[in-house]
């Protein structure tokens, strides 16, 4: 009797283990499709810049280029313009530039003068088309 009950534990034991193994089988095979359609996104965006000034520069720069319609996005109709969207933009680049003025290298500087100068002319050439 002693012996069915210690051949009864091993069969429940020997299951307890199958079901765990296979639990954790379910785990690593669902990380590992993660992983893959991390890597398939990652492939398809490309690699992120350097977090830096010129990023941030830069990012500030098409936002409004694309508020104030000259980047459209494919497949989609044309937009109006967003005029209070491209100055705030324009605004807030002018922000950075007034909080970094003296702490910027010579490029960081150049960056944020050119993007300024840039959207200001493409605001008023905007701005002068819608309202007449």
């Amino acid at each position: 009797m002693t012996e069915e009950k210690n051949d009864k534990k091993k069969i429940i034991i020997d299951e307890d283990w199958k079901q765990q193994a296979k639990k954790e089988k379910e785990v690593l095979a669902e990380k590992e499709e993660a992983e893959k359609k991390e890597a398939v996104q990652d492939k398809r965006q490309g690699p992120l810049p350097q977090g830096d000034l010129t990023a941030l520069v830069s990012m500030l720069f098409t936002q409004t280029l694309f508020s104030l319609g000259f980047i459209q996005v494919k497949g989609q109709d044309k937009r109006e313009p967003d005029l209070a969207l491209a100055k705030y933009n324009i605004d807030m680049l002018e922000m950075l530039e007034a909080k970094t003025k003296g702490n910027l290298s010579e490029d960081e500087q150049q960056a944020i003068t050119t993007a300024l100068n840039e959207l200001r002319m493409a605001y008023v050439k905007v701005a002068g088309t819608t309202e007449n």
